[in-house]
């Protein structure tokens, strides 16, 4: 996720005009300052030591560093007590966390690293303030087995949900028809351009030999997340035919068009109902027949 959450703050469109900052929120740590050679302070820790002490946003700022392509990066030390302790006194702020009155700011971006939000998380109180929260998660059966079950409590965290696919694994359309809700895309398997948008370097050669496409279906997906938030559709609702291992209250109507977010949940999903394969060797590239993937 984190390689995903820079790819999209590099891609994003008019970055120069805009603020973009990369937020590690992950309570279990981060992984910015070693990919890119920082420092962890200033960071998320020196930020919650400094927030006992203002309330102003603008002071998030002061505890960023430079990113390549001229992000700034909010990192978060790499052990999880640290992380997850600063997290807890940034979360628990009598006026609310600092980074979405950061994000309210005319011409600035926030790209929040929540990691795996379970209840309770402390990046659970930023996520409920995204404009646009993301749930991503790969397309095996055990992926989607963790996908399942958090999928209409998290779509009620925020107005603009989406479902994002990576890998290969099922085809995107089944696993929209097993899970009840669309795809807002899907990424390819793309280590080399991983690596590189991680801060390693990679050697001319392995270069040439890429073709996923990483970043350039990153700059599509940041495309669709610049665009304006459109009007909520309907509720989850229960249906009589059920879709086995899903929870019927997430279940669409036919026609409906809300997405379920979030960020590594856990699910009842069970991985011995998998979605059904007519052709157990396609990738699960296929664009929907709903037209819902639109970087395939």
């Amino acid at each position: 996720m984190t390689t995903l959450t820079v790819a999209l703050a590099m891609t994003w469109p008019h970055a120069e005009s805009t603020r973009r900052l990369v937020a590690e929120v992950d309570p279990s740590g981060g992984d910015l300052a070693m990919r890119f050679g920082l420092a962890t302070t200033p960071g998320l820790v020196s930020l919650a030591a400094a927030a006992r002490r203002t309330r102003d946003p603008a002071v998030v700022w002061d505890h960023t560093q430079a990113l390549p392509g001229g992000a700034r990066a909010l990192v978060a030390p790499p052990g999880g007590t640290h992380a997850s302790a600063a997290l807890s006194t940034l979360a628990t702020a009598p006026d609310g966390p600092l980074l979405p009155a950061v994000a309210r700011d005319t011409g600035v971006v926030v790209f929040a690293d929540c990691g795996r939000v379970d209840p309770g998380s402390p990046a659970e109180a930023i996520a409920r303030c995204a404009g646009a929260l993301v749930l991503v998660t790969g397309a095996q059966g055990d992926d989607l087995a963790h996908a399942a079950a958090r999928l209409g409590e998290l779509a009620r965290w925020t107005p603009r949900p989406g479902l994002l696919l990576t890998g290969e694994g099922y085809p995107t359309v089944d696993v929209e028809r097993e899970l009840g809700v669309p795809a807002i895309g899907r990424l390819p398997h793309d280590p080399v351009a991983a690596a590189t948008l991680a801060g390693h370097r990679q050697s001319l050669a392995r270069r040439r030999g890429n073709n996923g496409g990483l970043a350039r279906h990153a700059a599509a997906l940041a495309r669709t997340l610049a665009e304006p938030a459109a009007p909520a559709g309907p509720p989850f609702v229960s249906t009589a035919a059920g879709v086995p291992g899903v929870p019927a209250q997430q279940l669409r109507q036919p026609g409906g068009v809300i997405i379920a977010p979030g960020h590594g949940p856990h699910s009842s999903f069970p991985a011995s109902t998998p979605p059904q394969v007519s052709d157990p060797r396609r990738n699960g590239h296929q664009p929907s027949a709903a037209g819902k993937e639109p970087f395939a």
